[in-house]
């Protein structure tokens, strides 16, 4: 069994949102954590889209966690930077354990002026939508897998995890969003097929509804009964690092909550969130 204490991760996106859990998640259990994000300060926060999340705010609130957390500032939108944070990542720890594909701006727009596009035909969407799914968000993923990769194959131990959602497999009221996310899906099982030889896993995993904080200041609008902490991502990812029949799990979709069902987790509350089905 894989231990995930002094574990090498990489999580990409991670100045808030789930991205964030997944990092301080893996810090409760004592993994050295890398993260990458545009915002380094909260006052850059604030500027922001999703008004709040930054990296220092993130090294403030890992303090009393027993990992090491090391931060890159990273615009994924540039491959350079991208594979850098790789580089520096495997610099100075050693090969990538665990990387998770979570960076994703593609929320940080949802109204243009008082013009809220999201759920506009395709015809209708603003094509910055596509550059943030497609060219970055899909383009990074693959980027920073293929940097990593190489001595996850090498080392012959691995584990890629694309943050991906159920708008692969439906109609989720955004076109470009289905794209992206199917995308993640595919690439994961096709990344899984040339990884299988070299016993690195890779994986598409879906969330439920998060805690985020977005959905926190909209919390009105959905019910939280099923809600998961962004942590529980984290500890899902955990507990597939720890799974003896990973490679079984290779190359598919799966569903955080019935991951969680199958590893034996709780989230941080202690509640087991029920996982969703088409």
């Amino acid at each position: 069994m894989r231990d995930i204490n002094n574990a090498v991760c990489l999580v990409t996106g991670a100045s808030r949102g789930i991205g964030r859990g997944i990092a301080l998640a893996l810090l409760a259990e004592g993994a050295r954590v890398h993260v990458t994000a545009r915002t380094l300060t909260d006052a850059q926060a604030a500027a922001h889209p999703q008004l709040e999340g930054s990296l220092d705010s993130l090294v403030a609130e890992a303090q009393s966690l027993p990992g090491a957390l090391t931060v890159h500032v990273c615009d994924h939108a540039d491959d350079i930077q991208t594979e850098r944070a790789v580089a520096e990542t495997i610099a100075a720890d050693g090969p990538i354990d665990i990387l998770v594909n979570n960076a994703w701006p593609g929320y940080e727009n949802m109204a243009e002026g008082d013009d809220f596009t999201w759920p506009r035909p395709f015809w209708e969407q603003p094509m910055w939508r596509w550059h943030a799914m497609i060219d970055v968000a899909v383009r990074a993923a693959f980027v920073a897998a293929r940097a990593a990769a190489p001595a996850m194959v090498a080392r012959g131990s691995g584990l890629i995890v694309n943050i991906s959602f159920w708008a692969a497999q439906r109609y989720d009221g955004n076109a470009i969003y289905g794209i992206a996310k199917a995308a993640a899906d595919k690439m994961a099982a096709d990344f899984a097929h040339d990884l299988r030889p070299h016993n690195v896993a890779a994986i598409a995993l879906y969330p439920g509804l998060v805690r985020t904080e977005a959905v926190m200041r909209n919390a009105q609008y959905f019910d939280l009964g099923n809600s998961e902490s962004p942590q529980f991502i984290g500890r899902v990812i955990s507990g597939l690092w720890r799974d003896a029949s990973l490679m079984e799990k290779s190359g598919r979709v799966h569903v955080a909550a019935a991951l969680a069902q199958d590893c034996d987790l709780a989230d941080i509350d202690g509640k087991r969130p029920v996982p969703a089905t088409l």
